[in-house]
């Protein structure tokens, strides 16, 4: 796992350091949920992500440790990722997530949908 440069005195901070962003989050939720995922399933599930940009994230991910990447010696070549041990330590904080979600949905949406003020300066 590369970590160098990337500790921060706030533990909060270096643990968003690994699974923070658009992507990654989601990624993760979907392996946890789904299990063992190639590319397209993945990609399935999250329409708005570019093929580049999963790569990138799945690649940051691996890097760190959190999913693992199976290539399979076959034509054509088969890839899964699935979360390692390291970042099935997540499964509980992605299921806390999920429940504070779904706990707070109402609230969410309306946080959401309201109209941005814009600060006169």
């Amino acid at each position: 796992m590369k970590t160098t440069n990337r500790l921060h005195e706030c533990l909060v901070e270096t643990s968003l350091e690994l699974i923070s962003g658009k992507w990654k989050p989601r990624i993760l939720w979907r392996l946890h949920r789904y299990g063992v995922q190639r590319f397209a399933e993945i990609r399935r599930g999250m329409d708005e992500v570019t093929p580049k940009m999963l790569t990138q994230q799945l690649r940051e991910l691996e890097r760190d440790g959190l999913i693992i990447r199976t290539v399979y010696a076959q034509v054509p070549p088969k890839v899964e990722y699935a979360l390692s041990d390291f970042g099935r330590t997540l499964e509980p904080i992605l299921d806390q997530l999920a429940q504070w979600g779904a706990a707070h949905q109402t609230h969410i949406r309306q946080i959401l949908s309201a109209p941005q003020s814009t600060a006169n300066t």
